[in-house]
């Protein structure tokens, strides 16, 4: 049985820094389509922030979501990002001195964590029976 076909040049397997460099680039370029912005944006914001969907700590699904939804959602914006933005992009990520960072969006990742943390409190939290 002979090996499988060698994958194409431009899905050629990254390491997850350049693929997430490249994907925060794409958050902010023009041409690129607003639905993959918006997926780039999400799966870059997710990937860098420190809270996760579930902790770490819980045995087998803790990693769960550092495994599956992560890769998944890159994956999912680099498809929609045209192939040739998508290579200018991973060409600057390469030559990038540091990673992107953004202070609005760090900002921004911290209130959305903190009102859905406000959402479940306010779902559960018990009300007095008058």
């Amino acid at each position: 049985m002979e090996g499988a076909a060698p994958l194409p040049a431009d899905t050629q397997p990254a390491p997850l820094i350049g693929i997430t460099s490249a994907a925060s680039l794409c958050t902010g370029a023009f041409p690129v389509p607003i639905g993959a912005k918006i997926v780039a944006g999400v799966a870059v914001a997710y990937a860098l922030s420190p809270i996760d969907l579930i902790p770490d700590f819980i045995p087998v699904l803790g990693y769960f979501d550092d495994l599956i939804l992560v890769p998944t959602g890159l994956w999912l914006a680099i498809r929609l990002v045209p192939p040739a933005l998508m290579t200018e992009f991973r060409s600057r990520a390469e030559t990038l001195d540091q990673l992107p960072s953004s202070r609005t969006a760090a900002i921004a990742v911290v209130i959305i964590w903190i009102a859905v943390m406000a959402a479940i409190l306010w779902a559960f939290w018990p009300v007095p029976a008058y």
